[in-house]
């Protein structure tokens, strides 16, 4: 027997330890190459990682909560053949036994138009070798041969979220392949709501806790994973950088119209177009006039830096937490791509995928708190960068245009800002002219 070790990979950027979340495989099971083997979780994100072997399972050398160090052996896998065992990763090499890549050779999430990689195994034992598009045959019912619903993890993810059972969906992907259309659909119909609810589960420190009358009378959750990043950010930031303030009510309601107007359009079709694209775009444009705004301040150094592309951070809140990806150079794109810069953006975070790569390099960042149903906020920075702007809801409101009273659609536009390089003169004409974009967003875009 010729035992491979698969050892813990660096999944991005120098990260040196991750939690095992969820085994995918037992002690016997057939692997194939590339099938998703567990779940881990680093400060940053969940990944899923591949296998890079085909055989049978071993050992699993970790248990689910155990924090492991980057290139410690995570599972034992029996390749077949003579060959002596041997320690390996796709993060390693011979000529340097210690260097780390940033992920495997498969490491990624499949997307919805693609065939899957998971197979099942049935009762009998490990699956036949099949085709990607051929759905793999399952055990149901006593003599009863049943085919496996077939989706990505995120489509799997988000179904388990809202109690869909992907055995009952009919896939309209690709082969077959179930879809997150296909989950809201089947959810749909089963969506109501309930009067006089009592208080169930909720959200809280990226876990689910029970409700006021059902859960303990104290309850600790343990500090890591995506918590205590978070919660490391946030005093590094409060305590490193004074930060400062300004706010401002703006009327929206050309920008409202400007959406309404243009989310029909053909080169829209299938985005969930919103009033943040336009408040994105905003933020960027106005960066452009005040390239002081996207900057950090470098201490080791004594240097200000002055960045001239955005990595545009959108604060997500999430299951497991608050995280803040980016748009990769946001400052280039216009607003179909904005648009789809966001839906790609918001998909991920809500399907528990978002990358550490994909947080990487915020030089900027907004988050939106109206969807919560509130006016205004003042947040705290993100680590590295200078400044953030909050969005309020919007909303009627009465206001006074050209002397008369009349109501209009109104937002709070907030920014907090470092207040080592950045004054309260560059912080207010960059609102200033935030809130000019959107008050007449068309005029913007037309001729800047």
């Amino acid at each position: 027997m010729a035992s491979r070790e698969f050892l813990l990979p660096d999944v991005g950027e120098g990260l040196t330890e991750a939690e095992i979340v969820t085994w995918k495989v037992h002690v016997g099971d057939t692997v194939t190459l590339n099938q998703p083997l567990v779940d881990i979780e680093t400060a940053k994100a969940t990944v899923e990682l591949p296998s890079p072997y085909e055989g049978t399972v071993v050992a699993l050398l970790a248990e689910p909560g155990d924090v492991v160090d980057v290139g410690s052996a995570i599972i034992s896998i029996d390749v077949g053949g003579d060959e002596p065992a041997a320690a390996t990763s796709e993060s390693t090499t011979a000529e340097a036994p210690s260097a780390r890549t940033a992920v495997l050779v498969g490491y990624g999430v499949a997307t919805e138009t693609a065939p899957s990689r998971r197979h099942r195994r049935s009762a009998a034992g490990p699956p036949a070798a099949t085709a990607p598009s051929t759905p793999v045959p399952v055990t149901g019912a006593p003599g009863v041969p049943q085919l496996a619903p077939r989706s990505t993890p995120p489509v799997r993810k988000y179904a388990k979220s809202l109690h869909v059972d992907l055995a009952s969906v009919q896939g309209t992907g690709r082969d077959g392949l179930i879809t997150r259309a296909d989950v809201e659909q089947a959810a749909s119909p089963r969506t109501t709501t309930t009067v006089h609810a009592p208080p169930g589960p909720s959200k809280f420190a990226g876990v689910t806790i029970a409700g006021w009358d059902d859960g303990p009378l104290e309850e600790r959750i343990p500090v890591r994973g995506v918590l205590r990043s978070m919660a490391e950010a946030m005093v590094k930031s409060a305590f490193t950088a004074p930060h400062a303030a300004a706010w401002l009510k703006v009327d929206a309601t050309r920008t409202m119209d400007l959406v309404a107007s243009v989310r029909d359009r053909p080169a829209l079709a299938g985005l969930k177009l919103s009033p943040l694209a336009f408040i994105a775009l905003g933020v960027c444009h106005s960066a452009r006039a005040h390239p002081g705004i996207n900057s950090s301040f470098d201490d080791a150094a004594g240097e200000v830096i002055v960045r001239r592309s955005i990595g545009l951070g959108i604060a997500a809140a999430t299951d497991r937490g608050l995280i803040v990806p980016n748009i990769k150079a946001a400052d280039k794109l216009d607003l179909v791509g904005m648009a789809r810069a966001l839906d790609a953006l918001v998909a991920t975070a809500r399907a528990g995928t978002t990358t550490p790569a994909d947080m990487l390099g915020t030089t900027l960042t907004i988050t939106n708190v109206g969807p919560f149903g509130i006016d205004g906020a003042v947040p705290i920075l993100p680590p590295g960068t200078a400044a953030i702007v909050a969005v309020g809801q919007i909303s009627p409101q009465p206001w006074v245009l050209d002397g008369a009273l009349c109501v209009r659609q109104v937002v709070e536009l907030a920014v907090t800002f470092d207040h080592r390089m950045v004054d309260g003169a560059l912080a207010s004409t960059f609102l200033r002219d935030l809130a000019r974009f959107v008050e007449d967003p068309a005029a913007a875009l037309l001729v800047g």
